[in-house]
């Protein structure tokens, strides 16, 4: 687990570094993907991969500052679950071309904005 700041804060540190830079290459590479591979049937299919992608990279950029903040675990789940639900549900309509799968990114886009609150807390 990784723990809250003050009990061994260089494990806080290298927590969240490590998902940060585990989410930021994923969306490297899916954006490679999407950018290259991925060729939906109906071309808003495509818009709504990059937009997943747009904000998945730019979120695990966010994530990396997760030690520096005041509450780095809640920051971090928050975004990281933010990530998750959100681009997530954008990458799975995108691949099936199916709008069912995009129910779950408005929880989502609340947990991302809800991470970036945490940073006036």
């Amino acid at each position: 687990a990784i723990k809250e700041r003050g009990e061994g804060t260089g494990r806080v540190m290298s927590g969240w570094r490590k998902v940060a830079g585990l989410s930021g290459a994923l969306a490297v590479g899916l954006g490679a993907y999407g950018a290259h591979g991925f060729k939906p049937e109906n071309a808003v299919y495509k818009e709504v991969y990059r937009t997943g992608n747009q904000y998945h990279l730019l979120h695990s950029a966010l994530l990396a500052t997760a030690p520096l903040s005041k509450r780095p675990n809640l920051f971090g789940g928050l975004c990281s679950g933010g990530i998750l639900l959100f681009s997530g549900s954008c990458y799975a309509t995108a691949l099936s071309e199916n709008r069912e799968f995009g129910k779950l990114a408005p929880v989502g886009g609340m947990s991302l904005i809800a991470a970036w609150l945490t940073l006036v807390l």
